[in-house]
């Protein structure tokens, strides 16, 4: 009987589950919050757009989740320590870490340790908005093939903005950094032991989606194009990385420093680091025609087309890149980069309400019907990620009246959040992408049954979800199973360890028929408002969401 351990770090926390590689049973978890900032977050009342946390959290975290998991797996009959196989972890993303010449993170120390450059820069940090603006002119005028592949658009989320945001306001910060490595890359690389960053096996997930890698040009962007942006960042390029990898190949095997702290068997091997929701979408079992979505405080969409096929260039996606996600396809990455944490700011931050007041909410907003608040929003309170793939931009609501409830707001911004989502599915299948069926995952497709119907009867389509309520760490340890040979491939691993629940969502049509309405209406503030047309006539908008709330209150 053997077992894989997948290592979720997320936004606030890690978690580390263990499961059973013959049938993918899922013994025990364990998660461990992060210890600094806010919730684990590093922020700056000075500036909205920044967002980093602590490396030092995750190497706490790696220990106190994985320790915590393995004495709940004791209790478990069977179970030992030392028939865990192999080990998985997936991150968020792009977060890199700056790190000296030992692969250790700058602001582990002293001297570092409270300079918000020196931290890891996290997936939701916008501070490098210029720098992105920056790396897209000169794209576009000396490499366009560069962004084509990930959506015409670079973005501020994303590696080489975030570098150059450090160069441009912490030179001394990036004159230390001997180079920057993924965390998605940095976490397998510790536990194995490796200690020099040109030595970490990095995965095509991070580097293709994030960093503008390809085989199709040698790597990672080339000097000259790198000396255009900034001449200090093309000699960087020789500290980081010629080769990326898919998950076939491992980061490296368990070093014996990390096997005693962590309480597991030494020289195990370690899957290479992917980005969390693409390991998550393994566990829902994605295969050609299937669009996985993780919900969750932003929304990522994967999608993947065989290998031997080609794919389109997508204009607003992040990123097209063989070898990403499942091994022997091409993997297509969008997203939102708010979903439920427009909720939670909503009912937390401005109505000033707890867990209670989402469900009060929830169960309130449930009875009312499309169109009937006469409300619309704009989804992008974190900026938007894709298909406009502009941090600047913000949220809206529009049709207050006096008569407007706390209720109606909350439904009208999910509402727009299942509009976002279905500006992406649009997008994705206008280019010959097929999808056929989506599978949801996260604790909001689980715990929120009103999401899930409305995005059903905005998008059309059936809705299932996803069989673990921890797909991004299933699917870390379904790679870790296939690494240490419990399962000959990624296929034959899915059908054994990854599953479905019996509960699914599908569109009514008469709500279908209002929300196409409604969805006009968001097309037309979405292209006004995201600059698609600049001549965009709003003049509309209004009487025709009071039309809508007429005809949905009889009236």
């Amino acid at each position: 009987m053997a077992f894989t351990l997948g290592i979720d770090f997320g936004t606030n926390s890690a978690r580390a589950l263990v499961v059973r590689c013959r049938d993918g049973a899922e013994i025990s978890s364990f998660v461990s919050g992060y210890r600094s900032g806010k919730e684990g977050v590093l922020l700056d009342p000075r500036d909205a757009n920044l967002a980093r946390q602590h490396p030092g959290d995750y190497l706490v975290a790696l220990r106190e989740s994985v320790r915590g998991a393995l004495a709940a797996a004791r209790r478990t009959r069977g179970f030992s320590a030392g028939k865990v196989v192999g080990v998985g972890v997936d991150t968020t993303g792009s977060s890199p870490i700056p790190v000296d010449r030992r692969n250790r993170a700058l602001a582990m120390d002293s001297r570092w340790r409270h300079n918000l450059s020196a931290q890891c820069w996290l997936w939701k940090d916008h501070t490098g908005w210029r720098e992105a603006a920056r790396i897209n002119e000169v794209a576009a005028r000396m490499r366009p093939e560069y962004i084509a592949k990930c959506g015409n658009r670079y973005s501020s989320e994303w590696f080489w903005s975030k570098i150059w945001r450090c160069l441009e306001v912490d030179p001394a910060v990036f004159r230390a950094a001997y180079s920057w490595v993924e965390l998605a890359d940095w976490i397998p690389a510790t536990l194995a032991g490796v200690s020099d960053p040109r030595a970490v096996v990095r995965g095509v997930c991070a580097a293709g989606h994030k960093a503008l890698y390809s085989d199709q040009w040698g790597g990672l962007p080339d000097k000259k194009f790198l000396a255009a942006l900034d001449p200090r960042l093309a000699s960087l390029r020789d500290r980081l990385y010629a080769r990326a990898h898919d998950a076939t190949t491992p980061a490296g095997s368990l070093g014996r420093d990390w096997a005693t702290r962590l309480g597991l068997p030494a020289g195990i091997p370690i899957a290479i680091g992917e980005f969390d929701v693409h390991y998550g979408a393994i566990a829902c079992g994605i295969r050609e025609g299937t669009l996985v979505k993780v919900i969750g405080t932003s929304t990522c969409d994967c999608a993947v087309v065989s290998g031997s096929k080609k794919v389109r260039d997508i204009p607003g996606i992040c990123g097209i890149v063989p070898g990403a996600i499942l091994p022997g396809f091409t993997g297509i990455e969008a997203g939102q980069s708010a979903v439920g944490d427009i909720f939670k700011w909503w009912t937390e931050t401005v109505c000033g309400g707890d867990a209670a007041l989402h469900a009060r909410l929830a169960a309130e907003a449930a009875r009312h019907e499309p169109g009937e608040s006469g409300l619309l929003a704009l989804d992008w309170h974190n900026g938007n990620r894709t298909v406009l793939v502009d941090p600047r931009l913000s949220g809206l609501i529009v049709g207050f009246s006096l008569h407007t409830t706390q209720a109606e707001i909350y439904r009208s911004l999910i509402e727009a959040t299942a509009f976002g989502a279905r500006m992406i599915i649009e997008r994705i299948r206008s280019y010959g992408v097929p999808i056929r069926r989506i599978v949801c995952a996260g604790g909001i497709a689980e715990k929120n049954p009103l999401l899930m119907q409305i995005y059903a009867d905005v998008t059309g389509c059936t809705l299932h979800v996803a069989g673990s309520n921890q797909a991004c760490a299933l699917g870390s340890a379904i790679s870790a199973a296939v690494l240490a040979g419990a399962h000959r491939d990624f296929p034959s691993a899915q059908r054994a360890m990854a599953r479905l629940r019996k509960v699914s969502y599908r569109p009514d049509p008469a709500r279908r028929k209002t929300y196409d309405r409604l969805y006009g209406h968001y097309r037309t503030l979405h292209d006004g408002f995201g600059g698609v047309r600049r001549s965009t006539d709003l003049s509309g908008v209004m009487k025709g969401l009071l039309n809508l709330r007429a005809r949905a209150r009889g009236e």
